[in-house]
């Protein structure tokens, strides 16, 4: 009866951190803009840091993508996976965000804990998305941004300036009207 307490508290602990690993039900406002149903942080121009570059297996390809393949560029960096329902609602922000600052952003996903590219691959193509996305089935390359993404922090989306460094951060659901107003405000120096 024991071992059997112990398994079912176990599980229920398990299922308890699964639910919180993609979710941030929180709406926050931080200078002037609404996170979606995640929480916005905005790194001043003075005060960011070098974001990683890192360098990953392309999910529709045998090929690699890296950050570093886009300078002078905005990068949005999205980290998701395939079994995170608030992954699936943002999709369709990230889209339509993505064709919006075409020229301005490359946007690139980080589909991280799929532990096979067929997974990914689905989410892909059944959402539309039409960005590059870098495959990280163990979550190693999610690793290199410890202090900058919580490990439960699944969906977040990076805003990278032109020079490489961290210009903003929304852990959780974000919309299409915050990236835009995100990627245009970086793309200005602000």
């Amino acid at each position: 009866m024991r071992m059997i307490r112990r398994g079912l508290l176990l599980g229920l602990l398990a299922l308890s951190l699964l639910l919180t690993a993609c979710s941030n039900d929180r709406p926050t406002t931080q200078e002037g803009y609404v996170g979606g149903d995640g929480t916005l942080t905005i790194v001043p121009p003075e005060d960011r840091e070098p974001a990683p570059m890192i360098t990953g297996p392309d999910l529709a390809s045998d090929g690699e993508i890296s950050l570093a393949d886009y300078p002078d560029q905005v990068i949005v960096l999205n980290v998701w996976g395939s079994w995170c329902a608030p992954c699936r609602a943002e999709a369709p922000d990230l889209v339509a965000a993505s064709a919006e600052t075409e020229g301005t952003a490359q946007f690139i996903g980080l589909n991280t804990r799929d532990l096979g590219k067929a997974q990914g691959l689905k989410f892909v193509d059944e959402h539309g998305l039409t960005y590059p996305n870098i495959f990280d089935p163990q979550g190693k390359l999610l690793l290199e941004f410890s202090g900058t993404i919580p490990p439960s922090g699944i969906p977040t989306t990076l805003v990278i300036d032109r020079d490489g460094r961290l210009a903003a951060r929304v852990i959780g659901v974000v919309n299409d009207t915050t990236l835009i107003g995100l990627v245009e405000d970086v793309a200005a120096g602000k």
